[in-house]
């Protein structure tokens, strides 16, 4: 990281750094736009894959962390800039460098109030449009009075404002219309059951020809990132299940390991072997259960029925050790909280014996039957860099020739030990994203062939202190979710509880890559390619 930080500071001179976990740069505003454009553009520096923009208020100021990662040359990076102007903060957007930042950005604004100058969309995007105030900051009024629970249908945003710079430096506030005057425009959801969650396509189409979808999100938004900022460290897991809740254990993994890197802990042996096969055991029930609904989306009901077998005999397995089928609540700081039940090694030994079996009637079935392929093959193509400047990962991320694996780009835990292939396909469509799901249910099983007969004797968790203080700082990890990239991003002020804990999901910018990658099919491809992307709306929500 020496050489990134010795070539930015020649660039930029009014910079400063500090090493964290991460290397950080600190600018100011007027100095942000150019500073990101050479992060991208640069080929020495490459930081093509915008993670996530983290809002921040110090009381003092309001304003942005951004993690970036190269994915050419693997490195990251993160860049700090702030404002202390409360009552109107501004900063410059960089949504013209990385499209997934305008809808990061419009997050930022929800929760704090910080208006990006340059960015065409500057609405709400998770809370009501007449919710006064911005929950995360924190002077924030948390009053039921100020925003009382309505019983009248929702207004919705048919305009947008925009803050534009002129070549005086002024900002001139511009509004503009989402749709256009005469577009016909329908909605798909909230209520749907393509949208897989409480999700509203607001669609304008021309005939059955979709020509612009405006997302709207939020339905089922809980404030888990204000919740936390009032819980101790332990109590915060128990909201990784009720996410993505196909990844509960994947989640966990990811904020312990946080929070276990922050304060110095480590984690044992047989601990790291149970949490990494629980996390493959959650992607292929998850891949399953994608199969059968995605399937059963396109009108192969039967498909479902034959996934769920698999899924069901996976959550038997669960239940046995953890006491639940889905909100598993099992790890925690320091390993686990239970040790395996004792037929545990034998239940997921009949797991692996009928997998390739299982696998081999879904492709019967399904994958060679005409009306799939021409449904699919060809739909909803993304490209890999389209992918990259979406922040689209995991599967669908790879199906478009993308490896993204944090598993293998980052490694952590046991997974620079084991023995997998990275699934990477080229075509980047429908059918891409749904083979990808198909082999790497394959890879899971071949990853926990090589742990299940090897767990390790000894404790199943570290002794952790009763009341856990984290030091005074900041702490960024990352881990392979079902659905992609999971980012924790924990700002400790030496309490017991988190100053700012951020939960960067990877459903966001699936959501946010269905105009994209949907505009000029028919509304009969947005039921295929949203099922495809597999997103989750809690995760999003949050």
């Amino acid at each position: 990281m020496a050489t990134i930080q010795d070539k930015i500071s020649k660039l930029f001179p009014e910079a400063s750094f500090e090493q964290a976990d991460t290397l950080q740069i600190t600018i100011p505003d007027a100095g942000l736009h150019n500073l990101a454009r050479t992060l991208h553009d640069d080929a020495d520096l490459a930081f093509d894959f915008l993670v996530t923009i983290v809002g921040m208020d110090w009381t003092d100021s309001l304003g942005c962390i951004y993690y970036m990662t190269s994915s050419v040359h693997g490195h990251s990076i993160a860049v700090k800039v702030s404002t202390t102007d409360r009552e109107r903060p501004m900063l410059h957007s960089v949504s013209d460098i990385w499209t997934i930042a305008e809808i990061f950005e419009r997050e930022v604004y929800d929760f704090f109030g910080i208006i990006f100058i340059g960015n065409k969309d500057m609405r709400r995007l998770f809370l009501n449009i007449d919710w006064v105030g911005y929950p995360l900051r924190k002077d924030y009024d948390m009053s039921p009075e100020l925003n009382p629970v309505s019983i009248e249908n929702e207004r919705q945003s048919d305009g947008t404002d925009m803050y534009i710079e002129n070549a005086e430096g002024k900002i001139e506030k511009k509004h503009r219309l989402i749709f256009g005057k005469d577009d016909f425009v329908v909605n798909i959801g909230p209520q749907h059951p393509a949208t897989h969650g409480v999700l509203r396509f607001r669609t304008a189409v021309d005939g059955e020809t979709i020509k612009k979808i405006d997302v709207y999100m939020g339905y089922i938004h809980r404030g888990v990132e204000k919740l936390c900022e009032n819980l101790t460290y332990p109590q915060t897991l128990h909201f990784m299940d009720r996410l993505d809740y196909f990844s509960g254990h994947n989640y966990h993994h990811g904020l312990c390991l946080c929070i276990e890197k922050a304060a110095g802990i480590e984690v044992p042996r047989r601990a790291q072997y149970i949490r990494v096969i629980m996390d493959e055991l959650s992607r292929i029930a998850s891949h399953c259960l994608f199969i059968g609904t995605f399937c059963m989306d396109l009108g192969a009901t039967t498909m479902l029925f034959y996934a769920l077998r698999v899924r069901e005999q996976i959550l038997d397995i669960m239940d046995k050790t953890c006491g639940a089928r889905m909100s598993f609540n099992y790890g925690c700081i320091g390993g686990v909280v239970a040790d395996l039940d004792p037929d545990f090694v034998a239940d997921v030994k009949a797991l692996l014996a009928v997998l390739p079996k299982n696998i081999k009637e879904y492709n019967k079935i399904f994958t060679g039957n005409v009306i799939t392929k021409n449904r699919m093959e060809g739909v909803g193509v993304l490209s890999r860099q389209d992918a990259i400047d979406y922040s689209v990962t995991g599967p669908s991320g790879r199906a478009s020739g993308w490896a993204c694996d944090v598993r293998k780009t980052h490694p952590y835990s046991l997974y620079s030990e084991l023995d997998f292939e990275q699934v990477v396909m080229e075509e980047g469509d429908s059918m891409a994203r749904f083979k990808c799901r198909m082999k790497e249910i394959e890879q899971s099983a071949h990853i926990i062939e090589q742990l299940i007969d090897n767990i390790p004797d000894g404790d199943y968790c570290a002794k952790v202190p009763k009341v856990l203080k984290l030091p005074v700082g900041k702490w960024f990890q990352v881990v392979e979710g079902c659905r992609g990239v999971f980012a924790v991003y924990i700002e400790s002020d030496g309490s017991t509880k988190p100053y700012r804990l951020k939960i960067a999901p990877p459903c966001l910018p699936l959501a946010a890559v269905v105009d994209h990658i949907t505009s000029g099919n028919k509304i009969a491809d947005l039921i295929t390619i949203g099922g495809s992307l597999d997103y989750i709306v809690p995760d999003m929500d949050r």
